[in-house]
């Protein structure tokens, strides 16, 4: 699978949404050498040899340092070449480093984050003529950058590399995004008061017809959930965890009046949660004035809402009834391109695969709208397999071409 983006080897990192799910989200889709091994030298030193050998996997393999010292940062590369190939990285340090390769303009082709003291981890890199350096940032000391290599032979072009960007960078998107979420609130309260109206009145068939135009105003808002906190699960989390499930005392918001419009309880049973419904989504755009989103968390929002639909909304989890989840899937891409469009300016630059990114939220976009123009909003089991394969494949594609803008946007260390 080829992803043009910076190679990484990264851990995984926990999603937190207000359906309440937890999910991994692999930031590290970028290419990661399979079943790459250390080789074993004597006396328990686990390090690969420092001389460029072939694996299993037929690339060349380095062995290269991390340290502290500006000498050893980068140290075993003595055999510069072009093309594909692997640096098989090793902490040689007492403490966690990261290290960056990085290009004669400072822009990054390849990282390591969080390497122990004693582990070997790969960087897969495509490498063109030109100078190069290793950057290795241990924990509690300086960052240093080692010698630089010059490639003067081979093929002219490597792969891409990526300029960092800072937290100054990311500061201006973030403060957009938070001024259209913002504004977007208003839409909310607004579908929400038409669904408790139609809840007061006791004309349930009403209520229904509004509960979606409510919830999904309130879905196209997905980039900021992870800032709504407690607040965001009152309004749209799920029975997850909860003892009592469905009729359980704290299960409240969305999808507890949903439960209820389409599981036959009455109007009077119904004032109550949609009561509490408009209460906490006022409470929520009271409490969002004051609220920060945090420009680290900006790039990654934008994969993190593809992979909560592929979780939730495709599957049918996010469902009370209604069989509506894929027209929060639907809105979850609107919410997506909104993200997208403050963190243009900067992905432009680094990501050459934008206009694919465009193409494939098209292409889910239009698939999604098709289905609702044929019969209207239908549960996911109740799709055909080729629709289901559609859209399964549709946002499989998306979550690989969104994964790398979170790497992209992630802030790393410069000192």
């Amino acid at each position: 699978m080829y992803i043009p983006r910076i190679s990484s080897s990264r851990p995984a990192e926990p999603s937190r949404r207000g359906r309440g799910l937890v999910l991994l989200v692999a930031l590290a889709v970028v290419a990661v050498v399979a079943g790459a091994v250390a080789l074993t030298l004597g006396g328990g030193d686990s390090r690969p040899a420092a001389s460029t050998v072939n694996l299993a996997d037929g690339l060349p393999h380095t062995a290269v340092e991390a340290s502290s010292s500006a000498d050893r940062c980068g140290e075993g590369w003595r055999k510069p070449v072009t093309g594909l190939q692997v640096f098989d990285v090793h902490n040689g340090a007492t403490e966690a480093a990261e290290v960056y390769l990085t290009d004669g303009s400072g822009a990054l082709l390849g990282e390591v984050d969080g390497l122990a003291p004693g582990t070997t981890r790969p960087i897969e890199v495509s490498l063109g003529r030109g100078s190069y350096a290793f950057r290795c940032l241990v924990e509690d000391a300086d960052a240093v950058t080692g010698r630089a290599v010059r490639i003067s032979e081979g093929a002219a072009k490597g792969g891409p590399a990526v300029q960092p960007v800072n937290q100054h960078d990311v500061i201006p998107p973030t403060l957009a995004y938070q001024k259209w979420v913002s504004g977007g609130f208003g839409a909310v309260v607004r579908e929400i008061d038409t669904l408790r109206a139609a809840v007061d009145d006791g004309d349930l068939a009403a209520a229904r017809t509004a509960w979606l135009p409510a919830h999904l105003a309130f879905t196209r808002l997905g980039g900021a959930y992870g800032a709504f906190g407690d607040l965001g699960a009152a309004v749209d989390g799920t029975d997850a965890g909860l003892p009592g499930g469905v009729h359980d005392k704290d299960f409240t918001g969305f999808h507890r009046v949903e439960y209820g419009l389409w599981h036959g309880e009455p109007a009077k049973s119904l004032r109550g949660p949609a009561d509490q419904l408009a209460k906490d989504i006022r409470a929520l755009r009271t409490e969002w004035a004051d609220t920060r989103m945090d420009p680290l968390d900006t790039g990654l929002r934008a994969h993190e809402i593809t992979e909560d639909s592929i979780q939730a909304d495709l599957t049918g989890r996010s469902d009370f009834g209604s069989g509506t989840s894929l027209a929060t899937a639907r809105a979850g891409l609107d919410g997506t391109v909104e993200l997208l469009k403050v963190l243009r300016p900067l992905l432009a630059s680094r990501d050459p695969q934008l206009p694919l990114l465009d193409r494939k939220l098209a292409v889910a976009r239009q698939d999604l709208d098709a289905l609702e123009k044929h019969g209207g909003w239908r549960a996911p089991d109740s799709l055909t397999r080729a629709e289901r394969e559609r859209i399964n494949a549709d946002f499989g594609d998306l979550a690989e071409q969104l994964a790398p803008v979170a790497v992209i946007f992630d802030i790393r260390r410069t000192s």
